[in-house]
């Protein structure tokens, strides 16, 4: 184990969120990725990818949605892409991060989906941190 690798512990991460990323016309990048790949655009312009969790079998999706290339949702990223990861303990993931030292935001919601979090990769990438709430 190398000097920047944490202890034995149980796993952060348990799946892909959601992929977000900046496009000039979303709505028309939706919609033909509804015409030619099939995928279930909702009216809120993003479609949902269903599965279930390996060993405890429980429910679970992905987001795929496009943003505005002014959105500001992003930052302080400067990346025209987001990631966001599902964990089942937000609080614990964001401070076992500051204790290795890496960047956490100061920046926080909380809405019918779920508790969000976020924090910087090295290169300066956007993880937005989501612990889902029940039935998601």
């Amino acid at each position: 184990m190398s000097e920047q690798e944490p202890a034995a512990r149980k796993p952060r991460v348990h799946g892909l969120g959601g992929v977000f990323f900046k496009a000039r016309d979303p709505a028309a990048l939706a919609d033909w990725y509804r015409r030619h790949l099939d995928l279930d655009v909702q009216p809120w312009g993003g479609a949902l990818f269903r599965w279930q969790r390996a060993g405890s079998g429980q429910d679970a999706c992905t987001v795929w949605a496009p943003f505005g290339e002014d959105s500001t949702y992003f930052q302080p990223s400067d990346k025209p892409y987001m990631l966001n990861l599902r964990v089942d303990d937000l609080a614990g993931t964001l401070q076992a991060l500051r204790e290795e030292g890496c960047t956490v935001l100061d920046r926080h919601e909380e809405s019918e989906q779920g508790k969000f979090g976020y924090a910087l990769d090295p290169e300066g990438g956007l993880l937005e941190l989501w612990q889902p709430a029940p039935g998601y």
